[in-house]
């Protein structure tokens, strides 16, 4: 052990103070044994702003990793990393929270052919706040839609486990790391990792809890012309509303797991609607999850 490995741990034995390391890049976090593996992808996308219908990428990062189906991660390969140049200037925000330049994106564009062959090989794709990345990269490339996805920030119960919340800086520092941030490679490793370590409070991989939730159907429930003056009830209880102009009901919803789906339905019949109504309901699984077409 070197002398800082020694300060470390001597640090870490005291029980007085935390000591975080800086990620560092492993190409094998398990050993498969032999058993067949699947291909994850994790990806991450810098944008011009939170609109997918008005912003556009102006970073892409993916970076695959094989994994078991109990959730071990076994391999890690190498980042596909490219700039894309937007139509405009990026806003000087977005060059402050992530350090790209309009030098730097200067000629850039993203090879949709390469990024085709990368998901096309990849049984799940993972972000960390899918609902945004997916948004986006469905509008770079169709090969996005046909995947399954997966949340990381979503779908494990970061909170329940002992981290204090689910953003990407704060998991980090929580299992002992840190990482360069606001770059999208760097976000895609660190997820990566935080994945293939346990969690504090089941012990079992974060990526075990994660298939687990993805695998298992949502419903959207629409409360389509509900009454005004119940607005704030709906909005309470998580409901959201579709202002958007797209093919779903400009209308109040939410998701709820499978086994929710007839107790939130008879929570309005009886204490919105006052009566035997039918509801639009659509079934959601990782293959719309996330999307827009949800």
């Amino acid at each position: 052990m070197n002398d800082l490995e020694a300060m470390a741990e001597q640090l870490r034995a005291s029980g007085e103070y935390r000591v975080q390391r800086r990620l560092q890049l492993r190409p094998r976090i398990n050993e498969s044994r032999g058993a067949p593996t699947r291909l994850g992808l994790l990806v991450d996308v810098e944008t011009t702003g939170l609109d997918p219908q008005k912003h556009e990428i102006i970073e892409l990062a993916m970076v695959p990793f094989s994994y078991l189906p109990d959730g071990r991660i076994c391999d890690v390969g190498p980042a596909f990393e490219q700039f894309h140049q937007p139509s405009s200037p990026i806003p000087p925000s977005i060059t402050r929270l992530t350090g790209i330049t309009d030098a730097m994106v200067a000629d850039q564009r993203i090879d949709c052919e390469a990024v085709r062959t990368l998901v096309n090989g990849a049984a799940l794709i993972v972000a960390h706040n899918a609902n945004f990345d997916r948004r986006f990269l469905e509008r770079l490339s169709d090969a996005f839609v046909t995947k399954p996805w997966a949340c990381s920030m979503s779908q494990v119960d970061w909170v329940e486990e002992g981290h204090e919340g689910v953003k990407l800086a704060y998991l980090a520092a929580g299992a002992g790391f840190f990482y360069n941030r606001h770059r999208a490679a760097h976000d895609c490793r660190a997820t990566i990792e935080l994945l293939a370590s346990p969690l504090p409070t089941s012990g079992v991989p974060a990526m075990r809890r994660l298939l687990e939730k993805a695998r298992r159907p949502s419903w959207r429930i629409w409360a389509e012309n509900s009454p005004f003056d119940l607005k704030d009830a709906l909005k309470a209880r998580g409901y959201r509303w579709n202002g958007d102009e797209n093919s779903n009901p400009r209308a109040w919803y939410i998701d709820v797991d499978d086994g929710m789906k007839e107790a939130e339905i008879a929570f309005l019949r009886q204490k919105i609607y006052l009566r035997d109504v039918e509801l639009l309901v659509r079934e959601i699984t990782a293959y719309t999850r996330f999307s827009d077409r949800a």
